[in-house]
């Protein structure tokens, strides 16, 4: 115990926050019908928490360097503990929304500072043991997420898929406290508080802005508003960044193709691989009437093809330069989530199988290569702004991929059904439509007519980002491997 006891209470809370990201996807159609949610309400479930996690994950890594990191990730923790109970409690959507980006808040503490910990616990052998481990555990949780969302909205609701990290997050406080040392990083440095609200503004005004735009339209005032207090939010966080003497991300790397690359890479990455997945789940569900356990396991073939591909790539790889493992894996992505843009009124699960384990296997390359190849592009001393930063743009790019393929599947259903029913069915609303009169035939062509379109797009941005990383990170790869069991290394992946 006390020599794995930091290690297991690390993994504890990884798999919590990570588990989050996903579990909620099978379990929205129950929500949507116990909360009357529309779908800008689902949207934002997912959102709130991805968009919290991305816009504080720099600034808390770099607070908790000074203040504290068991102090900050224990914190966080009880944060992520009590917005669970309320998520599991919330009466409205409003109060789910909330409830999950205060989850997120706890999750960017927990993240931020996981790999930190572990880094000052481990050393050697042992720390290549602990990281390979953390690494199983966060692909894991991730790839079981759906399944276990669909086991306890089936079973005793879809509350417990919040209700259940109460007792995970207790084990995870008491093992903190006992097995894990206090450590701290450079504490003369300040925090970048003033970009860190500057990024989170931008962030959630733009996510706002796609969202909204689905229902009003994208000329609308209120859209163009919004967009418009986005850019100028973007701005102010380019002053900031260049003007502060400590920033929360150096501009400057962006100078390098190497860094631009990888960056889009991971922007791109979970929006081409996951952005339309939670709208896959509502058709599963809603139009074909699978269960929420069925749902889960239908899509499981991207998950487990990604465990697999990850955990024998890291073998039959090595020495492989990561752009092109990244490279290729993008674009295996995109033609993979390409090859499900094959449904009509007659389609039913199976035809998804091909394209999601394609799918799987480059998620499978590019999620363990993306973070080392980020750290190649940069100074060691810059490796952990890099190692965040990577984390930032790839839930970042969860959250921007959730609305904008959600305005795209809701513009391609009003062709034919008209806005407001639209919304209604990828809402989750098929019932209620079947119930007014809706033939079952154009219901479900007009959903897959949807998902269609939405894939077509994520797919396109997945090649797309595959070929710009293979033209732009061309710069020669400094080997992570020979800075094994030194300092650096986990400094180079943590997430402040």
């Amino acid at each position: 115990m006390r020599k794995w006891g930091p290690l297991t209470a690390v993994c504890l809370g990884t798999f919590m926050l990570l588990l989050d990201v996903t579990i909620v996807i099978v379990a929205l159609p129950d929500m949507a019908k116990a909360l009357d949610a529309s779908l800008s309400d689902l949207q934002w479930v997912i959102d709130g928490y991805a968009l919290a996690l991305a816009a504080l994950l720099l600034g808390i890594g770099a607070a908790a360097d000074r203040l504290g990191r068991r102090r900050v990730h224990v914190v966080g923790v009880v944060l992520f503990a009590a917005a669970s109970l309320a998520c599991g409690l919330a009466s409205s959507p409003g109060l789910l929304v909330a409830a999950r980006a205060v989850q997120g808040v706890g999750a960017a503490a927990m993240f931020a500072t996981t790999l930190p910990l572990l880094a000052s616990v481990y050393r050697g052998k042992d720390r290549s043991v602990a990281l390979g481990l953390w690494g199983a555990v966060a692909g894991g949780a991730a790839a079981i997420g759906p399944v276990v969302g669909g086991l306890l909205a089936e079973g005793p609701g879809w509350r417990w898929i919040f209700y259940v990290n109460l007792p995970v997050s207790v084990a995870a406080i008491w093992l903190t406290g006992r097995t894990v040392p206090e450590s701290h990083g450079a504490r003369d440095r300040r925090t970048d508080w003033a970009g860190t609200a500057a990024f989170a503004v931008f962030a959630g005004a733009a996510t706002y802005a796609v969202v909204r735009a689905g229902s009003v339209g994208w000329a609308s005032g209120q859209t163009l508003a919004t967009f418009g207090i986005a850019a100028l939010a973007l701005v102010c966080f380019v002053v900031v960044e260049l003007r502060v003497e400590h920033p929360l991300l150096d501009l400057s790397l962006f100078r390098t193709s190497a860094f631009t690359g990888v960056m889009a890479g991971a922007l791109a990455f979970n929006m081409a691989a996951f952005g339309v997945l939670p709208y896959t789940s509502i058709w599963l569900q809603t139009v074909l009437g699978l269960s929420p356990v069925q749902g889960g396991l239908a899509v499981l073939p991207l998950a487990a093809t990604s465990f697999v591909v990850a955990a024998a790539g890291g073998r039959l790889l090595h020495g492989v330069q990561p752009r092109f493992t990244i490279g290729i894996g993008l674009a295996l992505i995109g033609a993979g989530t390409l090859a499900q843009a094959v449904l009509g009124a007659g389609s039913s699960w199976p035809a998804l199988i091909p394209g999601l384990a394609l799918a799987g296997i480059g998620t499978g390359l590019v999620s363990p290569a993306i973070a080392g190849a980020a750290l190649a592009a940069v100074p060691p001393e810059r490796a952990g702004m890099a190692g965040g930063a990577v984390n930032t743009f790839r839930q970042l790019g969860y959250a921007f991929g959730v609305a904008v393929l959600g305005t795209v599947l809701t513009s391609r259903m009003a062709e034919s059904l008209g806005d407001g029913r639209s919304h209604a069915l990828a809402g989750g609303g098929a019932a209620g439509l079947r119930a007014a009169g809706m033939p079952e035939h154009a219901l479900r062509t007009a959903f897959a007519s949807g998902l269609n379109t939405a894939a077509v797009v994520a797919g396109a941005v997945g090649v797309v980002a595959g070929v710009a990383v293979l033209l732009l990170v061309k710069k020669a790869e400094r080997p992570v491997a020979a800075t094994e069991g030194k300092e650096p290394v986990p400094e180079a992946v943590r997430a402040g």
